[in-house]
């Protein structure tokens, strides 16, 4: 939508210039000129006495005929052969919305010879899966995936795409979108569904943290978003369950796929799994350096939990950023979180506030941390700890 002066009607009183918001109107020989500050707002279209500003309707680049549109698709994705934890939630959080909008739950997976998990999709409440196999599949390539899943969403015109916020789907959903011509929303951690026009409402944090943004993709579709592994509740598993199989046939020329996988190295520093833990225990920068996680990993092995970390130790150099929980980092759900030294920053408690129980342990008796914990210790956390391992035994 733009804005218009009709110069026939307008006479120069000047109401648009001193009631426009944005300073977007200058007058020039006696008539309003709209600048380029303009944001289209229609402030001076209703003050206009003279019904010389005008809103002018625009034809929607790339609006396309949303009816066409049926089904909610969830990118399988694997790696080495083994079904992503994140795309079993997305399976569970994309029953619920098909259901809400009335369609079917269908999944795309592309790989090499990875079959068994066409049976592990349809047992996780998959309806169809859309299966490209093919030796370019076996490991994520970015032309490769995207070529073949884009191929398959213009054929099959699914309404709603979601993929998993990992290295792979930040990497896929966006060349996907543009590819497709509609809008991403990246990092949800809440999808609904408008019950008056079944539109997908995504939401996700904005600004640091600090407020929650939902946002709509009107006229464009699929609609598109990637979700924070840990956010979702995975579905139960229902062994022999069956469904529809639709088998893709990607085709590669020379030239499609630029890039070669020639050798995958694995990073040398320690791998946790925040997001399957049942029990974290998480250090900050109360720790005051590097061996303070000497003494949570203590409690962590103790309780058989693992070993998280809030931005600041990470940003510290203490430990590395696969520990790290909260906004930038992992979002967590375990049955039991130990806060330690962590002073409770909002874009931490993004990550960590659904866990099941939350202790907090913190010099400051202030903390914001101790509003989210469940049980709260004012303490030093060099004296607690050891106090607690010799409870422990």
């Amino acid at each position: 939508m733009s804005v218009k002066i009709i110069n026939d009607k307008c006479k120069g009183c000047t109401k648009c210039l001193q009631e426009c918001p944005f300073d977007a109107i200058t007058m020039q020989e006696k008539l309003a000129v709209i600048g380029p500050k303009c944001t289209s707002c229609g402030k001076c279209v209703d003050v206009c006495p003279f019904k010389a500003i005008e809103n002018i309707t625009e034809e929607k680049k790339g609006a396309v005929d949303v009816t066409l549109y049926h089904d909610v698709w969830v990118f399988a994705e694997q790696r080495d052969g083994k079904l992503m934890n994140v795309s079993v939630e997305l399976l569970g959080e994309g029953k619920k919305l098909a259901g809400e909008i009335g369609c079917k739950l269908c999944a795309i997976l592309c790989g090499d010879n990875t079959n068994e998990l066409v049976t592990e999709l349809y047992e996780y409440g998959a309806d169809k899966v859309y299966y490209a196999n093919a030796p370019e599949l076996k490991n994520y390539n970015t032309d490769a995936y995207t070529k073949v899943i884009y191929e398959a969403i213009l054929k099959y015109k699914p309404e709603i795409v979601l993929l998993g916020a990992t290295h792979i789907g930040r990497d896929l959903g966006p060349c996907l979108a543009v590819q497709c011509g509609t809008g991403l929303t990246a990092d949800c951690t809440k999808l609904d569904i408008d019950p008056e026009d079944k539109k997908l409402m995504q939401t996700r944090p904005a600004f640091g943290g600090n407020l929650m943004a939902t946002i709509l993709c009107p006229a464009h579709r699929p609609q598109m978003s990637t979700v924070r592994p840990g956010v979702m509740e995975k579905p139960v598993k229902k062994p022999g369950a069956k469904g529809e199989l639709i088998e893709l046939k990607p085709v590669y020329k020379d030239g499609d796929i630029r890039q070669k996988v020639l050798e995958i190295v694995k990073g040398l520093t320690e791998q946790v799994s925040l997001t399957d833990a049942k029990i974290i225990v998480s250090g900050g920068a109360g720790l005051g350096g590097p061996d303070g996680f000497k003494v949570i990993k203590q409690l962590a092995d103790r309780l058989g939990g693992v070993v998280g970390s809030s931005r600041a130790a990470v940003d510290a150099g203490w430990i590395d950023h696969s520990h790290q929980v909260g906004q930038t980092g992992t979002t967590v759900k375990p049955t039991v979180y130990f806060a330690c030294g962590i002073s409770g920053a909002i874009q931490h408690l993004a990550g960590m506030q659904n866990s099941g129980y939350i202790v907090a342990i913190n010099k400051n008796e202030n903390a914001p941390i101790f509003e989210v914990a469940d049980y709260g210790i004012v303490g030093d956390l060099y004296k607690v700890i050891p106090a607690l391992l010799e409870v422990l035994g």
